[in-house]
């Protein structure tokens, strides 16, 4: 039961209820995964994502593209991330920009402020301040701090905006 399976991971994975046990997590994981569910996969590119002797990149890579390919936003940002530093898939910005949209458009702030930051520089994809600016304030009033400091930035800077530092005072306070 692929539920169950997926429970008994995250309760091995957080220690609730039973010992703290990683490998025990992965294993239930891995059962649960391979049977579809989407949170079990995301999970369990997590575990292969974390620094130490279970560090294995290309399978966090792999195990976040079946959670991201079932539509899983987390997945697709973390997938987007890999792409564009190139940690465990060959580094591909366009590859990036796609992951980063898909999550984007499910109102992921992570992912609209990563968007928005390719939009601003350039990267894997023309440069635009507008799309960049429409993605930060997205995820600006989701209360994503991140994406607050940048759109500020933007404001003060007047990158697809008209510049005006009293909007952007106001974005930085927040």
């Amino acid at each position: 039961y692929a539920d169950a399976q997926f429970n008994l991971g995250v309760m091995y994975s957080t220690g609730e209820g039973t010992p703290k046990d990683d490998q025990r997590a992965m294993s239930w994981y891995r059962k649960a995964a391979v049977q579809g569910v989407a949170d079990a996969q995301y999970n369990l590119g997590r575990m292969f994502l974390r620094d130490g002797a279970m560090q294995d990149l290309p399978q966090a890579a792999a195990w976040f593209r079946k959670a991201a390919d079932r539509g899983y936003a987390n997945a697709q940002t973390n997938l987007g991330v890999m792409y564009a530093s190139g940690d465990g898939v060959a580094q591909n910005s366009q590859q990036a920009v796609l992951w980063y949209r898909k999550a984007a458009e499910q109102g992921h702030a992570d992912a609209q402020t990563n968007l928005a930051m390719m939009y601003a520089t350039g990267d894997g994809t023309p440069q635009d301040y507008v799309q960049a600016t429409t993605w930060l304030l997205k995820a600006a009033e989701q209360k994503y701090p991140d994406a607050q400091y940048d759109i500020g930035v933007m404001h003060n800077k007047g990158l697809g905006m008209p510049r005006d530092p009293v909007k952007a005072a106001a974005w930085f306070r927040k």
